[in-house]
């Protein structure tokens, strides 16, 4: 059965933190599942970029995945407002699932509870925020959990999710197919 990923989207996302995951997800066949938080299809990036949503939030939510996914960038505040990737994030880890989250998107596991007693790293500019934070590792991996530090950091992260859902053949096969 094809494993699937449900990936957060809100304005202010971080546009590389985002699609590269979901680039190397769909690579290892893995169906990534799109979806808005405020409901817009059109969702416009950090820098720009505009990714067109492919569902909202309140039509997936019920939906089973294996792993949720959330992007960071300045959106990461909304979400936090909104509520519902907290919500989410912690029905994902009581039922096992990974939940995984870069740049400032830790700050959603904090709210969620989730970052007690575990390793983790995030975004430099959320540090104050979040004590224990491993600011000089670049990906890591505690339990369910999978953090990591920011755009330049979004390759490594996107294949440690194909690794965590897909196995370590299949995340090398892809970083071989990109040429890393």
């Amino acid at each position: 059965m094809k494993k699937r990923v449900l990936c957060l989207l809100v304005a202010g996302f971080e546009e590389i933190e985002t699609i590269a995951p979901i680039d190397l997800l769909r690579r290892a066949e893995v169906e990534v599942v799109i979806a808005s938080v405020a409901g817009e299809k059109l969702v416009r990036g950090r820098g720009g970029v505009v990714l067109q949503a492919e569902t909202t939030l309140n039509e997936v939510a019920a939906q089973p995945f294996d792993l949720l996914f959330i992007p960071g960038g300045p959106g990461v505040m909304t979400l936090r407002q909104d509520g519902r990737a907290a919500k989410l994030a912690q029905q994902f880890a009581q039922a096992g699932k990974p939940v995984a989250a870069i740049c400032a998107a830790p700050l959603i596991l904090k709210d969620a509870g989730l970052l007690a007693g575990k390793r983790f790293t995030a975004h430099y500019s959320v540090h104050g925020d979040l004590p224990g934070v491993l600011g000089d590792e670049r990906v890591v991996k505690d339990g369910r959990l999978i953090t990591s530090r920011g755009p330049g950091t979004a390759v490594e992260f996107g294949l440690a999710l194909v690794r965590e859902l897909c196995g370590d053949a299949k995340a090398q096969a892809v970083a071989a197919e990109i040429m890393l």
